[in-house]
């Protein structure tokens, strides 16, 4: 029994597929495989059964899951107390929305690239739904997510909040001040799409209110920024957006009856995974998150 076959089972058996974990190993399935095979040999049992479409524990291999997780992360500290430095290498895959990758993605990378020179950063921009699944299947080892995760193996940090405004070109609202459902009546609803997290502030804002009207959806920032401009409807944008380009006259900020609430992010990764890395680019994160950075709007 060795630490790379032990290493082969674990993610095998917590990823999404034998496909997913072999990519985290940055192996070929076939030698993930022939790890996974030569334990069960050194074992004398099987620790998957193969016989349907995809291949499950078998109770030999739910019972050596955790132990093996156990052994690994303790490998993990010994090489860790061993180091000359508490430093951090190979390869780290994350996952953010857009909103962040506009506005500090860029100092969170320059600060682990300065702390931890070693690791490799693989960033990957998408809207929180997708982001939440492919942390839970394995392919990331966290994401920056608006809200918390209602899965059970999802653990979630409050990391800050992002503040929204309304905004409409002003040519198109008639001297129009206030966001109103009538205002919806006439102008299409220019947003991001359904799994978003500005999905929440908008489904809040329409509960209880008579509002119709069409939605326009459109799974980038910039774009969204540019259909308001021209005119196409009316939309949520990052407060510090929609304050600049009503200062430069391309947009109008609307008031509500109510201020919108701010949309919470959280720091979602799984709850097995208690590696080193995952508690140290929680710490990154969180010294380099803001939200109302300065960016160029697309």
């Amino acid at each position: 029994m060795t630490l790379k076959q032990l290493e082969a089972f674990y993610w095998a058996a917590t990823c999404a597929s034998f496909a997913v974990a072999a990519e985290r190993l940055h192996l070929s399935v076939s030698s993930l495989s022939k790890r996974i095979t030569e334990l069960e040999e050194g074992l004398g049992l099987s620790l998957f059964d193969r016989s349907g479409h995809k291949a499950v524990l078998t109770d030999a291999g739910q019972r050596l899951l955790p132990q093996a997780r156990d052994l690994l992360a303790s490998a993990e500290q010994i090489r860790a107390s061993l180091a000359q430095s508490a430093g951090l290498s190979g390869r780290c895959r994350f996952g953010v929305g857009e909103l962040t990758a506009l506005t500090w993605l860029p100092r969170l990378i320059r600060g682990v690239r300065a702390a931890y020179p070693d690791l490799v950063l693989e960033p990957y921009v998408d809207i929180g739904q997708v982001l939440e699944q492919r942390v839970a299947d394995g392919e990331l080892d966290f994401a920056v997510i608006a809200g918390r995760s209602s899965r059970p193996n999802i653990a979630s940090s409050s990391i800050g909040q992002a503040d929204f405004s309304w905004a409409a070109a002003p040519a198109v609202l008639e001297g129009a001040t206030r966001m109103t459902p009538a205002l919806l009546e006439r102008l299409p609803l220019v947003t991001l799409p359904a799994g978003a997290g500005t999905t929440r502030i908008i489904d809040d804002w329409l509960a209880g209110r008579e509002a119709g009207g069409e939605r326009l959806c459109c799974n980038n920032w910039g774009a969204v920024v540019g259909l308001l401009i021209e005119g196409t409807g009316v939309g949520l944008l990052p407060s510090h957006w929609a304050s600049a380009l009503q200062a430069e006259g391309s947009l109008r900020v609307l008031e509500g009856d109510r201020p919108l609430a701010a949309l919470p992010y959280a720091f979602q990764h799984r709850r097995d995974d208690t590696r080193p890395l995952v508690a140290k680019l929680r710490a990154e994160v969180q010294a380099a998150v803001d939200f109302a950075a300065p960016c160029r709007i697309p």
